[in-house]
């Protein structure tokens, strides 16, 4: 199937190059359109000849701040002396090359649009869609990476993320995505509940006769995990004496049954969850190293809800319509939306959940969700000002500037370019609503946008 990708030449002395790569692509099967930078869609291929503040400004708006996939493919290998590969990635390229040290550059372009085409047909999808709500780019990130990770290798996978973030249904997207693995078992051992004297038998199994009250032979989780996967879950609660159990089952894909001088071999693929910081546990002494390596081939870090705002109201209209499945939608009156956007979620999403369901079981009649069908204890105790946007977060954001050595002036540039860039996304690139939403005319909104942009 044809790949359909942008392809835009930052700079007018390199149209060229531009389409000498545009017929080289044409032979792999990309097909290549002109970029238009007020309605950027899908992945595509920023060709510039030297890397700048208007470069990386330019980047930042046609990624959607690292939203859409971009290949920032430098001329010459000059263009990328130091430090400039990461500002690239930082502004949101997805990779960053030079066609200088390439023998075939088409080729590999049309390889990454072809990874990247294929992670996001399945980011789309109704099975990850229906399943992990939300389309913030946070959000979108780890999903791209969860999926990636899931359909494209068989490693070891580490969640993390704090309580109610959603690592179960991530730990079930990969075994479902995984070509190996899907059509067997997953195998969920909760390490919080596991007795440290029968952790053994939990584990690996055991033997008749093995242990008093071991009246007949049972399978462990390895057992039973074999041609599947096995979900670890709170890894990081593990004893240290109970972590070392697990060394050669997980290294070398063998074990003991309780009972038995046996080897038996089991084929899964691991998944791992936990809300600790296990590099810092390892530095504690608290995880072992070894371990913890073994474990970590790859980790995923799913973002709380406060880091995803603009996924709130979408994951209550799901919440709403799992109460009521077969009943219209129901609205949600504008003081009640905006108590929800501004309400601490310390449950992260479960919490979000239960919330709806209280809210969801106290509404009567076909009107919207008003303020009364919130319940009491949920109530603030004082209005919700204006200002509380404004919070420890904001503060910490520019404090970090100012310790990068960042004056006033840069500052409030970037924050009037984070917050045009965040409500065109938002707006999905429609002018007229970004700046209704910023509160300036839609002159304003273009005479900004086309000062930045070099010719």
């Amino acid at each position: 199937m044809a790949i359909n990708a942008w392809i835009h030449c930052f700079e007018k002395g390199h149209l060229q190059a531009q389409k000498a790569l545009i017929e080289s692509l044409a032979q792999t099967g990309i097909n290549t359109s002109n970029l238009d930078p007020n309605t950027p869609r899908g992945s595509g291929v920023l060709l510039f000849g030297q890397v700048s503040s208007p470069l990386c400004d330019f980047l930042r708006e046609i990624s959607r701040g690292g939203y859409e996939r971009v290949l920032a493919l430098a001329i010459t290998r000059s263009a990328l002396l130091e430090d400039a590969i990461w500002h690239l990635l930082r502004a949101g390229a997805s990779d960053v090359f030079t066609l200088d040290d390439s023998a075939n550059a088409a080729g590999e372009i049309a390889a990454r649009l072809a990874r990247w085409d294929a992670v996001d047909q399945l980011v789309e999808s109704s099975l990850v869609r229906d399943n992990l709500i939300g389309q913030s780019r946070a959000w979108t990130s780890v999903l791209r990476s969860i999926v990636e990770v899931a359909r494209f290798t068989d490693d070891a996978v580490l969640l993390l993320g704090e309580s109610g973030t959603g690592k179960e249904l991530a730990a079930r997207l990969i075994h479902t995505l995984d070509p190996h693995r899907s059509k067997r078992d997953l195998v969920i051992l909760d390490c919080t509940t596991l007795v440290p004297e029968l952790s053994g038998s939990e584990f690996f199994g055991h033997e008749r006769g093995a242990f008093t009250g071991a009246v007949n032979p049972r399978d462990g989780a390895f057992a039973l995990a074999n041609g599947g996967t096995l979900f670890l879950d709170e890894i990081g609660e593990l004893p240290m004496a109970l972590q070392a159990q697990l060394l050669r089952a997980i290294q070398e894909h063998t074990y003991k049954r309780v009972g038995s001088n046996n080897w038996q071999h089991t084929d899964f693929r691991l998944i791992c969850a936990t809300n600790r910081d296990l590099q810092q546990e390892v530095a504690n002494g608290r995880f072992r190293p070894d371990l913890y390596y073994r474990i970590a081939s790859w980790v995923c870090k799913l973002p709380p809800l406060r880091e995803r705002t603009e996924d709130i109201l979408p994951l209550v209209c799901y919440f709403l319509q799992e109460l009521a499945p077969d009943e219209a939608m129901i609205e949600l009156d504008e003081p009640v939306r905006n108590y929800l956007l501004k309400r601490d979620y310390p449950g992260n999403v479960r919490d979000l959940r239960q919330l709806m369901a209280r809210i969801g079981h106290r509404h009567v009649g076909p009107g919207p969700i008003t303020v009364g069908d919130i319940p009491e204890e949920e109530r603030p105790l004082v209005d919700l000002a204006k200002g509380d946007w404004c919070d420890a977060r904001f503060e910490q954001a520019i404090r970090h500037a100012l310790v990068l050595g960042e004056g006033l002036k840069e500052i409030s540039h970037k924050a009037t370019e984070t917050a045009i860039r965040i409500a065109l996304g938002d707006e999905e690139g429609n002018l007229q609503r970004a700046a209704r939403k910023l509160g300036v005319t839609d002159r304003a909104l273009q005479m900004r946008r086309a000062n930045r942009r070099v010719p």
